[in-house]
Formats: C-alpha cells, structure tokens, sequence
C-alpha cells in the first residue's frame, strides 16, 4: 500500500478505537438538534474551511448544517498570505458570530487542527455566550504542543462541549521521505471528512429510531425528482435553514 494510504488507515483506526464516547456524545446531541429543529453551523478558516463545504448544501448532507465562511480566511482570497494575518487577529471572529443568528440550543462545529488562533476561538467564546453547543474537530496533541495566540490563553479545546481528536502528526503532514526534514501529506482534511461523514450517517440512523420519517438529508439534484424532494423538506425545517434554498 502507498505509505499516505497507509497512514490514514492507521489514524482513522485510532480514531475508531479512541474518539468513539466524543464522537456517540456529538450524535446524541446533533440528534437532539434535529429533531428539537435548532440549527447546526459549522466552520473552520483557510484549509480547515474546507469541511465547513463539506458539511454545507451537500447531497447526502444534513439540509440543517450552516457553514459560516469568513470572506478574509476563505483559500480564494488573495494573496492567500492574508488568510494567516486573519486567522490571527483578534476580534475578527467575534464579528463573524455577530452576523450569525445564533439561538440557544443550537450547535456549532469547529474545525482547527493547532485550535490556537483567535478567529477561532473568538467564534467559540461569542457562540458560547448565546447558549450554543460547541463540538471541536482539532489535533489535541498538536494543539497541547503549543500556546494559544489569544488573549484568554484558551485554545480550541479549552472551550468545548464535546471535543474530537483527529489523531493527526504534531504539523499535520505525516509522512518522512529520505533526506528530506519537512514531512509530507496532511491528514486533517480527509480524516476530518471521515469523522464528520460518520457522524452524519449514525444521526441519521438515530432520527430513524426516534421516529423521524423525514430526516433533513439533500437528495442529489441530479436524481430525477431530487429537486421536488428537497422542496419538500426545505418546508419541513427551514427554521433551522439559514441559507438561501
């Protein structure tokens, strides 16, 4: 096997054995979200942004996730150097959680793999204060590895309800090439994917036994009749959808 593939099935498997109570606690809460119709935002800044797309308007996906995209950490904006001073300057994620309309009860799931720089925690604290539920996907031996850059001296996982180790290198990348310091390969996104995949399908699957005929799942809209489907539960929990559909 090709040594990354190797390395990811290795971690996904520590995260199997090791994440299983954080990761059964964000079902039953998410489950809870749902069927109490509160609403679900997710997000992460610059390469960690990208399962917030993940989770967000996604066949397959929950209709009542909402992703937060900070225009400044979004891997389009240029120069892409800029997304890094974002990150890091204070206040600006507590702007972003001004312009959500967070209510009590709700969720918010957070992806940074170092959980040290203040966009995100900022984003946590603000959400925390309206009363919503915060699951962290971050790297808590990387993170433990460094201080915080906030001012509160918190750092991710210092400031969740539920927090999910991704199980990853200290840096990320994880693969060591001959004569070569740096490592290659970050696993955070596609372990991440994996983790926030799963999650989705086991809450799934508990909205079934709670009696839920109809769980807020996208059907594809290149099915036939996947637009009318949608529809149909858009009407269904468009409190909990704040998006335009």
């Amino acid at each position: 096997m090709l040594e990354y593939m190797e390395h990811i099935k290795n971690i996904m498997s520590k995260v199997n054995d090791q994440e299983k109570d954080s990761i059964n606690r964000a079902v039953d809460l998410l489950t809870k979200t749902t069927i109490n119709k509160k609403s679900i935002y997710v997000f992460g800044a610059s390469h960690a942004g990208i399962l917030a797309q993940e989770m967000y308007y996604r066949a397959g996906g929950l209709m009542n996730i909402n992703a937060i995209f900070g225009r400044e950490v979004m891997l389009d904006r240029e120069p892409i150097t800029f997304t890094s001073k974002m990150e890091r300057l204070e206040g600006y994620g507590k702007e972003l959680a001004a312009a959500e309309p967070f209510t009590k009860d709700d969720v918010l799931i957070l992806h940074s793999v170092s959980g040290r720089n203040p966009v995100i925690i900022d984003l946590a604290i603000s959400a925390k204060k309206q009363g919503v539920k915060i699951i962290s996907l971050t790297n808590l031996s990387y993170s433990k590895s460094v201080s915080s850059r906030h001012s509160t001296g918190k750092r991710l996982f210092e400031v969740s309800d539920i927090v999910i180790d991704n199980h990853g290198d200290i840096g990320d990348a994880t693969c060591n090439i001959p004569n070569l310091n740096q490592k290659v390969g970050p696993t955070s996104t596609v372990v991440g994917a994996a983790i926030l995949n799963s999650i989705v399908v086991e809450v799934c699957k508990e909205l079934i036994k709670n009696g839920v005929e109809y769980p807020p799942i996208f059907y594809s809209a290149n099915l036939d009749g996947g637009d009318k489907k949608n529809q149909e539960l858009y009407v269904k929990y468009k409190n909990t959808i704040h998006y335009s559909y």
